[in-house]
């Protein structure tokens, strides 16, 4: 993968900003943290070098300064709202998250709860996590949130939310998607602190959109493809412009909360000490990337793959249209089309002359290996052992794992297990390998080279299975797919 951001600058940059923040507001700092910590693929996918964990290896250089306060929308709870890339409910994920934090030596104070009224399942999590030994606190709904500042700068607005106890300089406020009061959170613990004497600040740890990159900077547009569901657009900072005379760009959300925070800020302290919300940020991004166009050419292969994204989530039956047609829009602003992606065409004529399932994964080199569907692989098996092939240079003709092995599976699947489907998916595929890895050199040099897919590029023909899906996803492997299904089967797990 060709490198375009400088991580070790990065790391060293954001960090060092975030400590010149907490002596800004006198020792205390409440850091909204945007966007995902530990699986930020979107950031590696756009800025080649920015690694997905990249977020946590900057906060493990404030590890003894750093607490962190987990925040959950109650209406998250009691919906079952999912993180569309894992699978799992926001209360789950504030579970993986408190583990996660922990394996890394990270502090994990405490769980708020927001937008809390009462609802079953949001009394049921709180319980559990009181049982799990992790401290809770509520914040409740406020009537004409966000407009009415006088009541929401008061004992009947802020002042009723519990105020969460911290001890540290660095308070990292996060959560598991968007809409959870990250924000709110941090604004309702500023009137707190205040009220105990406490000058503490408030900024919020940014990625997107690049402040410093133009507006219609790829990396900015495939921001925009990403929240398109959100509705979200990047802006000029008119703010921004009228205090400094430059333009900076934000997105509208934050431009239009402002002059309400700028309120708040002169309600709590009697002064704000941000001009615009531009300066509410800590953001070096843009001061790291060190190809332009690397970063340009990875933020138009994003775009492409969120638009692959939507017709997919169209055909499930998605109310998807507005965001689709969003990023169409972003594509043609960029002009290009979505056949920029190299492993469609291939993926399409091998579907074609087979009549059946097809996928084409774009090695790091730009070689394209391609899979179909037989009587014992799935397409996506078969392009993945091919891949492997390529890349430990083993001859086509080598059968990395036996017949005689995937025969007995097959029978363990369909006789014994009920599936309908006897072909191999890409984990049983995995294990399969493995096995013969312990007497086949072959079959191990190709277990070697998995590390070296990560990256790659994929495509195919049909909506894939869940299990393939989420493999390609653990390999590092980039994958779309045409928005159609391989069966007429109404029922799909």
């Amino acid at each position: 993968m060709k490198i375009g951001f400088d991580l070790d600058t990065y790391v060293k940059m954001q960090s060092q900003m975030i400590r010149s923040r907490i002596d800004m507001f006198g020792g205390k700092l409440y850091l909204e943290f945007g966007g995902k910590l530990f699986d930020d693929y979107h950031a590696s996918r756009v800025l080649p070098g920015f690694a997905p964990d990249s977020k946590v290896k900057m906060l493990l250089q404030l590890k003894d300064e750093a607490e962190i306060v987990i925040v959950i929308s109650a209406d998250a709870i009691e919906k079952n709202k999912l993180r569309g890339d894992l699978g799992i409910t926001y209360d789950a994920d504030v579970l993986r998250l408190i583990d996660a934090f922990r394996d890394i030596g990270l502090y994990v104070s405490s769980v708020g709860i927001t937008h809390f009224a009462g609802q079953p399942n949001a009394i049921a999590f709180e319980n559990r996590l009181k049982k799990l030994g992790v401290r809770v606190y509520r914040h409740y709904p406020i009537a004409d949130y966000p407009s009415n500042i006088p009541l929401i700068v008061s004992d009947q607005g802020y002042g009723e939310n519990d105020f969460i106890e911290t001890t540290r300089r660095l308070v990292v406020v996060t959560a598991p998607g968007p809409g959870s009061g990250k924000m709110a959170t941090c604004l309702s613990q500023l009137y707190h602190e205040s009220k105990r004497g406490v000058r503490a600040g408030y900024a919020k740890f940014e990625t997107f959109p690049v402040f410093n990159l133009p507006l219609k900077h790829p990396v900015n547009l495939a921001y925009e493809a990403a929240t398109a569901d959100l509705d979200d657009v990047n802006m000029i900072d008119p703010f921004h412009l009228e205090a400094y005379g430059k333009t900076a760009v934000n997105y509208n959300r934050d431009i239009e909360i402002f002059p309400v925070l700028k309120t708040i800020f002169d309600r709590i302290y009697g002064s704000c000490p941000y001009k615009s919300p531009t300066d509410m940020g800590v953001n070096m991004v843009g001061y790291c990337i060190t190809d332009d166009e690397i970063c340009r050419e990875a933020s138009r292969q994003e775009i492409v793959r969120r638009y692959y994204a939507a017709l997919v989530s169209l055909r499930q039956g998605n109310p998807a249209e507005k965001e689709l047609y969003k990023i169409e829009l972003l594509m043609k602003t960029e002009g290009f089309r979505p056949d920029i992606r190299k492993v469609v065409a291939p993926t399409l004529a091998l579907a074609e002359s087979t009549g059946a399932p097809a996928v084409a994964i774009e090695l790091s080199d730009g070689r394209i290996i391609t899979g179909k569907t037989s009587p014992l692989l799935g397409a996506s098996s078969a392009a993945l052992l091919n891949a492997l092939k390529v890349l430990a240079d083993i001859p086509d003709e080598v059968h990395l794992i036996s017949p005689s092995v995937i025969g007995p599976i097959q029978h363990l699947k369909t006789v014994h297990l009920g599936n309908h489907n006897p072909r191999l998916h890409t984990d049983e595929v995995l294990i399969a390998l493995s096995i013969c890895g312990l007497n086949d050199p072959n079959a191990a040099a190709a277990l070697e080279k998995l590390g070296e897919l990560q990256g790659c590029e994929a495509h195919a023909s049909v909506i894939l299975a869940r299990v393939d899906e989420n493999l390609f996803h653990k390999l590092g492997i980039n994958i779309t797919y045409e928005p159609r299904y391989q069966t007429k089967r109404l029922y799909r797990s």
